[in-house]
């Protein structure tokens, strides 16, 4: 079924198998975030890893959302999208520009790393796995 469509944001129901809802808030609704951090159990963190002019204003982003006092307990996992493309930053490059290192060992929550590509479906049975994991559902 199509996801319920909201103002700015999309609403897609998984099933894990137990019922997972997805909230997709795109960078541009940075300023809108926290009003969803209280009903966050998860966060998946999507950067292009083929957009080398976002990285700076995605690694800023992901280190606000970080610091948020409602999500310091919630399982993070950064995605690195797009590999699909020639011109897309490895996931060595993208750690090493977001300084990923450095933002991990101050990090509250646990952070996993993953690269992934929407289009052809590369890392999503991982995806899947950690979120599955997060929300504490067997398997």
């Amino acid at each position: 079924p199509a996801p319920f469509r909201q103002v700015g944001t999309n609403l897609t129901d998984l099933r894990l198998p137990r019922k997972a809802t997805v909230r997709e808030l795109g960078g541009c609704m940075g300023p809108i975030w926290p009003s969803y951090y209280g009903e966050c159990s998860a966060l998946m963190f999507v950067v292009d890893a083929a957009n080398p002019s976002q990285v700076s204003n995605s690694c800023v982003q992901l280190l606000s959302v970080l610091s948020a006092a409602q999500l310091a307990s919630v399982p993070v996992l950064v995605l690195f999208n797009k590999i699909d493309l020639p011109c897309y930053m490895s996931l060595a490059e993208m750690k090493s520009l977001f300084r990923m290192q450095d933002i991990v060992s101050c990090a509250t929550q646990p952070i996993t790393m993953l690269e992934t590509s929407a289009r052809d479906g590369t890392g999503l049975a991982d995806v899947l796995q950690w979120l599955r994991a997060a929300l504490g559902d067997p398997r």
